[in-house]
């Protein structure tokens, strides 16, 4: 009987957990989506060079970066999914999240310069493990987003 309140417990927690962070995560998203609705103005290029028609007047490198860690909950959560297989839908999300992020805030760094776009883009992603109580692995992500931010003119 012992056990199995120690269970229903555990299970209550992880429910509460996972809504809170579901909750969360949803926040972010919606956060994110109008922060890009704002900068879409400004225009981003994985091509190195920029139209031939545009003028540069100052090119200047822009950076965007942000490390988003995992909540316990969908550790949790995701490890139970490693054990029957499949895609891990929490870590897609948090990719996501973070790739999102970094690109708003390389175009809002390109916004306070003046730019109207950004070439040669690049993302780099790197993931960090650290140990925490217990030996339990937490997971979070590094994203960095950088590019050359173009303030230019049409060509006379």
């Amino acid at each position: 009987m012992d056990l199995l309140i120690q269970l229903g417990f555990f299970l209550v927690l992880l429910a509460v957990g996972l809504t809170f962070g579901s909750a969360n995560e949803r926040r972010h998203f919606r956060a994110l989506a109008a922060r890009e609705t704002l900068l879409r103005d400004v225009l981003i290029f994985n091509q190195r060079r920029p139209p031939a028609e545009r003028a540069i007047a100052r090119a200047t490198l822009v950076v965007g970066s942000v490390v988003i860690a995992e909540d316990y909950f969908k550790h949790i959560a995701a490890a139970l999914r490693g054990l029957v297989g499949g895609r891990v839908s929490v870590y897609e999300s948090l990719l996501d999240r973070g790739r999102r992020e970094a690109i708003v805030r390389m175009k809002a760094r390109a916004r306070e310069l003046g730019a109207d776009m950004i070439f040669d883009v690049h993302l780099e992603t790197s993931s960090l493990a650290e140990d925490q109580r217990g030996g339990a692995q937490v997971f979070s992500a590094e994203f960095i987003a950088y590019g050359t931010a173009l303030v230019s003119t049409p060509r006379a």
